[in-house]
């Protein structure tokens, strides 16, 4: 099991943050980030899923004990395909986690992160 980093870009007005894990394998995890002040996120899998490949969507409020967080459909926020989800609970960090996969598999996730408009400042 290895820890990816995350990249992140700013877009715009600052007000949208891109957060991407990439070449995430069977049981590798990405390395949280911590950024609760964006709390419209949206995720984005893609890549080789391999035979059983899922990815969870993570969330701590101590930085130590992970749990799945939910989608707005109140279901566990993972992945068995590509595709796009967005999320419900707004914990302090947040990661991905590969919980299964085999050699084939490699994904990326990208989380779209944004605050609310109604708070959006120009600087």
């Amino acid at each position: 099991m290895a820890t990816r980093n995350a990249a992140r870009e700013h877009i715009g007005d600052r007000s949208v943050v891109v957060a991407t894990w990439s070449g995430l394998l069977n049981t590798d995890d990405g390395a949280p980030i911590m950024l609760p002040q964006w709390p419209d996120r949206t995720v984005q899998v893609t890549g080789t899923f391999g035979t059983g490949g899922t990815v969870l969507i993570e969330g701590s409020n101590d930085g130590t004990t992970y749990n799945t967080i939910n989608d707005t459909a109140g279901s566990a926020l993972s992945f068995s395909a590509a595709g796009f989800k967005v999320c419900n609970e707004v914990p302090l960090y947040l990661r991905p986690r590969v919980s299964a996969g085999d050699g084939t598999t490699s994904l990326k996730v990208a989380i779209v992160l944004r605050t609310p408009t109604a708070i959006v400042t120009k600087s």
